[in-house]
């Protein structure tokens, strides 16, 4: 937000507010660092998840609480939605389409790939870290195996701040 607004004599911070649609006190505002307590409850919800994926916020803080852990269901339900975590299960119909919603082939089902740059691929990883939690997402050709592009966006908590590395 505040790359997008500058100081400027001629054209205030309210009427830059105005024109981009944000209200001025979000130009101001200063994002709060995690604690070191709860960066160390969301790395203890992450491996709590990867053993256990299919708990959702309930049965985590029941497990937490097991531990020792004096924590709230609020609590977990926030970190969660911060980490991008969620339990996973059955959803009803998910197969199902929407009326009126186009239904595109799957045009690589007949294809032979025979050579590099013929087909393409796409990941996203969730990374956590000693400071918070990164996201890897990698762009990989089908003839290869091998990585062609990835892109790194760190989230870090205790900084408050978002950043993209390109390799």
């Amino acid at each position: 937000m505040q790359a997008l607004i500058s100081p400027d004599p001629q054209v205030s911070v309210r009427h830059q507010c105005e024109l981009l649609g944000f209200c001025r006190s979000s130009y101001y505002y200063q994002y709060a660092p995690e604690t070191e307590a709860n960066l160390a409850l969301m790395r203890r919800l992450d491996e709590l998840h990867l053993e256990h994926p299919v708990y959702g916020s309930r049965k985590l803080t029941v497990c937490l609480r097991q531990e020792g852990l004096a924590v709230k269901r609020k609590c977990v339900v926030r970190l969660l939605r911060l980490m991008g975590i969620g339990a996973i299960y059955a959803r009803p119909r998910t197969s199902l389409p929407e009326p009126g919603h186009q239904i595109y082939p799957y045009q690589l089902r007949d294809l032979e790939v025979k050579g590099p740059d013929q087909v393409w691929c796409s990941d996203i990883t969730y990374v956590p870290m000693a400071t918070g939690f990164m996201y890897l997402v990698a762009v990989m050709d089908w003839w290869t195996g091998s990585p062609s592009s990835t892109k790194f966006r760190i989230n870090s908590p205790r900084a408050g701040m978002v950043a993209s590395v390109d390799s």
